[in-house]
C-alpha cells in the first residue's frame, strides 16, 4: 500500500494527498484518514508530522512538470502531423493519405487521343514511356497522361472516357463507342503490371490495396446509345460504369447545355419519357448517372427521376464561372441534399471545378513553377463534390487551352492536395473525402440501389424510342 501523508488541515481545506488509494488490498479501497483541526500549540511531534506534508508540497510541482513534459512528448508528433509547416511536410502527409485512400480521377480523355493520334493502333502506344517526349504525343497540347505520370501523381483509380463526337450521332456512334470501350479494356490488359479494369467499389478498393491503378469506363454522351436501352445494357456488360446523358448536342430524349441561357424560359422538358427510362435503367443496372454537359432542365428532371445519387464528372458551380456548362445553385443544393440523405454527411462540398470560356490561368498569368500561388488560386474553384477531376487529355472542344502552373498533368495531383492543406479549414479527413471517399460512397449507394431492385425483381426497362433518322435504320416503319 502507498503511504499517505498525514493531513492536518484547517476548516475544509483539501491537500494533494487526500486521494483514494486504488492499489488492490483484499478488494477494498483504502481512504486516507480525515483531516482534523490542527491544535493551536505546536509540539516537536506536530512539526515531525508536518514534514511529510511539506515534502508532498515540494514534490507536487515537480511531478506536474514531469507529467506535462511526458504528455507533450507524446502529443508533439500528432500536433506536427496535423499542422505541417512546410510544403514538403504537407506533401509527406498527402503521400501517406493516398496510401490509405485511393485518389480517383473522374474523367480522362486519353482513349480518344489514342484514336486521334494513332487510329487505335495500340502497338504504337507505349503507355509505360513518357509520352510527353514521344511523337506524336510530344507535339500535342493534349498530352497529360501516361503510366509514369499517373504513378508520380499517386492516382489510385481512373475513369477513362469512352467518347465519340456529336457528329457521329445518328450515324455510327454506337460502333465508335464500342471501339473506344475496346481500346480502354485493351490498354488495361496491355499494361496489367500497373492497370487493372474494375467495375465495382470492391474491385476498386482491392486494386488500390494491390498497388494497381483501377481503370473504369465512363461513356460520354447519350448519343452513343443510338436510342437503345439494349445498347446501354451492353455497355454495362462490357464494364461501363457511368453514362453522361448528353455531350455538346441534344438527343431526342435529353437536352444539352449548348445554347442555354441563365434565364431560359424554354418549355421543352429536360428529359422525355424515354429519357426518364434511361435514368431508371441506369439505376437498375447500378450505373452512375453523369449530368455534365446537360442543360439545367435536364439536371432537374434527372434529379427528380433518379433513385440513386448522381455525379457531375466534369462540371463546375455556375456562381463561380458563369457558363451554361456549369451547375446553378438550386441544383447544387438539391444535389447536396440527396448526397447527405444517402451518406448522412454534413460536409460534402468544398468547391467546384471551374469550367469557363475565360481562363485566368493562361500563360501570361503564370507564376514561377516552384510557387504554389497558382495552385492556391486553382484550388479555390477547380474541385468538385463527389471526386477530384481535371479532364486531362481533353478533346479540342474544351474551352481551356492551357493548364495552370503547378498542375500541368496527372503527376501534379499531390501538389494540389498539399496546397489545400495550407488552408486550416481543410483537414486530413476532408482531403480523404475529396481524393476518393466521396466517390466511393456515392458509387456504393448506386450499387446498393441496384441490389435492392434486384432483390425486388425489378425487370429491365423495355421502353422503345423511335430512331432519330429512320432513313438510315433497318426495319424502321
Amino acid at each position: 500500500m502507498a503511504q499517505f501523508c498525514e493531513c492536518r488541515c484547517k476548516q475544509n481545506t483539501t491537500c494533494l494527498t487526500e486521494l483514494p488509494d486504488v492499489a488492490p488490498c483484499n478488494g477494498t479501497v483504502r481512504l486516507p484518514p480525515p483531516c482534523e483541526d490542527s491544535p493551536s500549540s505546536g509540539s516537536s511531534k506536530d512539526r515531525r508530522d508536518e514534514s511529510p506534508r511539506r515534502r508532498c508540497r515540494l514534490l507536487a510541482p515537480v511531478l506536474l512538470l514531469v507529467a506535462v513534459l511526458l504528455l507533450g512528448g507524446l502529443c508533439l508528433p500528432f500536433l506536427l502531423q496535423s499542422a505541417p509547416a512546410t510544403h514538403q511536410q504537407r506533401l509527406d502527409v498527402i503521400r501517406r493519405i493516398l496510401t490509405e485512400v485511393p485518389l480517383i480521377d473522374g474523367h480522362n480523355d486519353l482513349p480518344w487521343n489514342v484514336r486521334k493520334f494513332v487510329h487505335n493502333q495500340l502497338g504504337e502506344v507505349n503507355l509505360s514511356s513518357d509520352l510527353g517526349r514521344v511523337d506524336p504525343w510530344a507535339r500535342s497540347d493534349w498530352s497529360h497522361t501516361d503510366i509514369p505520370r499517373l504513378r508520380a501523381g499517386l492516382v489510385g483509380a481512373q475513369f477513362w472516357s469512352a467518347y465519340v463526337p456529336c457528329g457521329a450521332a445518328q450515324l455510327n456512334a454506337v460502333q465508335l463507342s464500342l471501339e473506344q470501350i475496346d481500346v480502354i479494356r485493351r490498354l488495361a490488359e496491355m499494361n496489367a503490371q500497373h492497370l487493372t479494369l474494375v467495375t465495382s467499389v470492391k474491385g476498386l478498393i482491392e486494386a488500390h490495396r494491390e498497388g494497381k491503378i483501377a481503370s473504369l469506363i465512363g461513356v460520354e454522351g447519350g448519343h452513343s446509345l443510338g436510342n437503345s436501352l439494349g445498347v446501354l445494357r451492353t455497355f454495362y456488360g462490357l464494364g461501363a460504369r457511368y453514362l453522361t446523358l448528353t455531350h455538346a448536342c441534344d438527343t431526342s430524349w435529353a437536352v444539352c447545355s449548348v445554347g442555354e441561357t441563365n434565364n431560359t424560359q424554354d418549355s421543352t422538358p429536360g428529359l422525355s419519357e424515354f429519357g426518364k427510362a434511361v435514368v431508371r435503367e441506369l439505376n437498375r443496372l447500378g450505373m452512375l448517372v453523369d449530368l455534365s454537359h446537360v442543360s439545367t432542365r435536364t439536371m432537374r428532371a434527372a434529379l427528380q427521376t433518379t433513385r440513386a445519387p448522381v455525379i457531375f464528372s466534369h462540371s463546375a458551380a455556375r456562381a463561380l464561372c458563369n457558363s451554361t456548362r456549369n451547375v446553378p445553385d438550386d441544383v447544387l443544393r438539391n444535389l447536396v441534399n440527396i448526397l447527405r440523405r444517402a451518406a448522412n454527411q454534413d460536409r460534402m462540398i468544398k468547391a467546384l471545378y471551374c469550367f469557363s470560356t475565360h481562363q485566368s490561368y493562361s500563360k501570361e498569368h503564370e507564376s514561377n513553377a516552384s510557387s504554389t500561388e497558382n495552385l492556391s488560386s486553382f484550388s479555390e474553384c477547380y474541385l468538385e463534390p463527389a471526386k477530384l477531376r481535371r479532364s486531362f487529355d481533353p478533346h479540342k472542344i474544351y474551352p481551356f487551352c492551357s493548364t495552370p502552373t503547378g498542375l500541368e498533368d496527372v503527376s501534379r495531383y499531390p501538389q494540389l492536395l498539399a496546397t489545400l492543406l495550407e488552408d486550416p479549414t481543410w483537414t486530413e479527413e476532408d482531403i480523404k473525402k475529396l481524393a476518393g471517399l466521396n466517390l466511393l460512397r456515392v458509387f456504393a449507394k448506386v450499387e446498393q440501389v441496384r441490389d435492392e431492385w434486384h432483390r425486388a425483381a425489378v425487370l429491365p426497362v423495355e421502353k422503345i424510342s423511335p430512331p432519330d433518322n429512320s432513313a438510315c435504320v433497318y426495319g424502321a416503319s
